[in-house]
């Protein structure tokens, strides 16, 4: 079937136009000649974008059925406009190793609503193995500096410089320097010892800024050293964005991402959410949120991504030191980062049709275009002739989170009770609207 999507607002590569776009057999094409019984799409007041990218999702499948699978988080993705996602390697069993990449891979084929890849993990053990795999079968390796859930903490330092001198793929570390969280952990443990009554605003206290530019400076260096593909995940303090260059994407090799989440909540907000909101790393100050906003404006933060991290609500009702950590976000993180310019006081950016005109586009950038060159993502992440028909059509219009409206398995969000300021109104999916669509496994130029 082919497709009209008409009278839109397209916004891409720095640009938005009103015009049509046209699809056919399943990738966007300019002229319209080629189609053959178009269906039209009305797009007419509505923002049409490239299909989100979202390079940060622990989907919890294989091993975690309670909290999520598959099938229930990328239809929550699909939901919310995303259509590729690169799922993360701390599973039971673990992606350390070409095998259980293949086994998550046919998980994937039959239990994906959108397209999809997976980052290897490393560990103390396994440089070598992850050297020796063929780069165009993953998405990037993924290395821990701090705990976090699936605890696959990388700290032997002549196995992390084996790693940062012969890698050919990107590596995507989560930056947290353990012995400062353990010895801020000791210290709060033994302050409520024998008591309850710790609270979920410890967490910034025990995974402390510190903790975080340590570890982050510490993988910049040895990047910067062997010359190194990095990306920094999810940013969470001011103090790193000095570590970072704004410079042109093209001449990066460090990169660095942020989550919607550490832009829209901060440490206020532990006393009303508690542990909904504890993530590793923390969510911090207010300070620290608004200088990420900077950040994305001033080209220190490239690439925006949830770090969907599902889990019960019966495992985050528990104390403080026994809630894991992690948030759902994948469904509503497009339009909290478009809440960006309905609200640009929460962004400290000027009045709305300036913020409009600036901050869609950039959007764009940091949610699409950016994560398919930074993770060499072939055909996808623009609106471009040739390319896939992977597309999200956005409606102004008020939307109130409820239980009701969740899709993810776990039931609960922490922007229930929200209200948001613009709809999904059609989302495709290589090039077919989302409810007929096939996913496909991600393909990499690099």
């Amino acid at each position: 079937m082919d497709y009209i999507i008409k009278n839109g607002i397209i916004v891409n590569e720095g640009a938005m136009t009103k015009g049509d776009l046209f699809i056919h057999e399943g990738r966007l094409v300019q002229d319209a000649t080629k189609l053959r019984k178009p269906q039209v799409f009305e797009a007419e007041g509505c923002y049409v974008i490239p299909g989100v990218i979202d390079t940060h999702v622990h989907f919890r499948d294989p091993g975690f059925p309670a909290k999520a699978d598959f099938a229930t988080e990328s239809r929550a993705a699909l939901a919310g406009g995303v259509t590729s996602v690169i799922d993360m390697p701390n599973t039971s069993p673990q992606t350390t190793s070409l095998a259980e990449l293949e086994a998550k891979e046919e998980i994937a084929r039959s239990r994906s609503a959108v397209n999809y890849a997976f980052m290897l993990g490393a560990t103390n053990d396994n440089i070598d193995q992850l050297l020796a795999i063929d780069p165009l079968r993953y998405a990037a390796i993924k290395l821990f500096l701090g705990s976090s859930t699936g605890n696959m903490l990388v700290n032997n330092a002549e196995r992390l410089d084996k790693l940062f001198s012969e890698s050919h793929k990107l590596i995507v570390a989560h930056c947290e320097e353990e012995s400062i969280i353990q010895a801020n952990l000791r210290n709060y443990k033994m302050e409520f010892a024998g008591q309850e009554g710790e609270t979920a605003a410890l967490h910034p206290k025990i995974r402390s800024r510190e903790a975080c530019f340590v570890s982050t400076y510490k993988a910049v260096e040895r990047a910067r050293k062997y010359g190194t593909r990095l990306h920094i995940a999810h940013v969470s303090t001011a103090t790193e964005l000095s570590l970072f260059s704004n410079m042109p994407l093209q001449q990066k090799l460090i990169t660095a991402e942020v989550t919607p989440n550490h832009l829209w909540f901060d440490d206020r907000d532990y006393a009303e959410l508690g542990n909904r909101i504890k993530c590793n790393p923390a969510i911090k100050s207010n300070e620290d949120r608004l200088a990420l906003w900077g950040g994305l404006f001033d080209g220190l933060l490239d690439t925006i991504a949830t770090d969907h991290a599902p889990h019960t609500l019966a495992e985050k009702q528990q104390r403080y030191f026994d809630a894991p950590g992690g948030i759902p976000s994948i469904q509503h993180s497009l339009q909290m980062m478009v809440e960006g310019f309905f609200n640009p006081a929460a962004t400290q950016r000027p009045d709305h049709d300036e913020v409009l005109h600036e901050w869609l586009p950039l959007l764009v950038y940091k949610m699409c275009h950016n994560p398919a060159e930074i993770f060499g993502i072939a055909e996808r992440g623009y609106l471009r002739p040739g390319y896939w028909a992977d597309l999200a059509i956005l409606e102004p219009g008020e939307y109130t989170v409820t239980p009701q409206s969740l899709l993810y398995k776990c039931g609960w969000s922490p922007l229930e009770g929200q209200t948001l300021h613009t709809r999904l109104r059609h989302v495709f999916l290589n090039g077919m609207p989302a409810a007929q669509s096939t996913a496909m496994p991600l393909k990499f130029n690099k």
